[in-house]
């Protein structure tokens, strides 16, 4: 099972200014919201917290709005717009499940709540660090 850093995700009140900072003062570029299909949000599931998108050309970073109700509004423990979170990219997103289950690593599967082509899923490191495991799908 393949496993790669994907993205870095940072969680705001401000998400317009946190971009401009990342692409004014630090010059990365801009990735269009468009990259990124997202499921429209419901009252019972879903996140429509603004998000705006940068990279430096391999890594990316996902900047969204702080959203501290996203865990309970989709019947799940992780949040993760509380704080933000570090992601990669998987090839097996059921073999890395059956793993982290093997392992007694308690996770939550959002499947493909909060991106149309991704599923995640969001689990703990030792510290209470986020981290997304994610298949193209």
């Amino acid at each position: 099972m393949k496993l790669e850093f994907h993205h870095i995700n940072f969680v705001s009140d401000d998400v317009g200014e946190l971009h401009r900072f990342y692409t004014n003062v630090l010059g990365l570029g801009d990735i269009p919201i468009s990259s990124f299909p997202r499921p429209k949000a419901t009252k019972k599931s879903g996140y429509d917290g603004k998000i705006r998108f940068a990279t430096e050309g391999s890594m990316q970073m996902h900047l969204a709005e702080r959203d501290l109700t996203v865990a309970k509004k989709n019947g799940k423990e992780i949040n993760p717009v509380e704080r933000g979170h570090i992601a990669f990219r998987t090839d097996d997103i059921i073999g890395f499940m059956a793993s982290l289950d093997e392992k007694g690593v308690i996770y939550s599967d959002y499947g493909t709540t909060f991106a149309k082509e991704w599923h995640q899923i969001f689990f703990y490191d030792p510290e209470g660090n986020i981290i997304e495991v994610h298949q193209a799908v």
